[in-house]
């Protein structure tokens, strides 16, 4: 005897599963003034399967033009750029965008640098010696809204914060003895008594505890103040 066969049930067809959406890959900006560096990182950054460049600039005034124009997530900038400096152009474009994410890559690494970069609104100051990993780890950082800086540079900054600043005299001052000027010739140099600069020359060694002109030259130097 036969058994009957089971009736199937005339229910509403399940749909079928979506599939997942792919998460939204990372819109970035590179500016940097060396087309090699330039090309080879966005290449590197291209890669990775939740980042995307979209847009590549030269010089720190086309950043901000194609920062506004293209609206990425988030920024990789260089310091030392023609036109605008990657300070002014990070300053700038924090100016229309106060919530803009922007990554410092350079290779300069003086704790005025540092300072600068971050004060204009940087989010992370990272080294062009920094390995593969420790980049894509820090955009992906700033990209949830984090900050990025190795403790050593940590400590350079809160060290910097603490100490007295040179003005913006002492600041010309010190780039005039660097260029191995004596007090008579920086004081015609900015067309003020010789005294004056003596006062100056003073202050910038009390302030760099510095014991000589050598020794403030040395300091300016790595602390960034001075530019070679």
């Amino acid at each position: 005897m036969m058994l009957p066969l089971p009736v199937p049930q005339t229910g509403p067809a399940t749909p079928a599963e979506a599939p997942a959406a792919t998460p939204a890959r990372i819109r970035l900006l590179v500016a940097d003034d060396h087309h090699v560096v330039l090309d080879g990182l966005s290449t590197i950054l291209d890669m990775q399967a939740d980042l995307q460049v979209v847009a590549q600039a030269s010089d720190g005034a086309q950043a901000v033009e194609l920062w506004r124009r293209t609206h990425p997530d988030v920024g990789l900038i260089d310091l030392s750029m023609p036109r605008l400096s990657g300070v002014e152009a990070i300053a700038e474009i924090r100016r229309h965008e106060p919530r803009a994410k922007l990554i410092i890559l350079t290779t300069y690494d003086g704790d005025e640098d540092i300072y600068r970069g971050l004060h204009a609104g940087a989010m992370a100051y990272l080294l062009k010696d920094v390995r593969r990993e420790e980049l894509l780890r820090c955009i992906r950082v700033v990209h949830e809204g984090g900050h990025y800086i190795r403790p050593e540079l940590a400590g350079r900054l809160a060290s910097r914060l603490t100490r007295d600043e040179l003005s913006h005299r002492e600041l010309e001052v010190l780039a005039l003895v660097e260029r191995g000027l004596s007090n008579k010739h920086i004081a015609r140099e900015l067309q003020v008594a010789e005294g004056t600069v003596k006062t100056h020359v003073k202050a910038i060694l009390a302030k760099l505890e510095a014991r000589s002109r050598t020794e403030a030259i040395a300091i300016g130097v790595r602390r960034g103040l001075i530019k070679r």
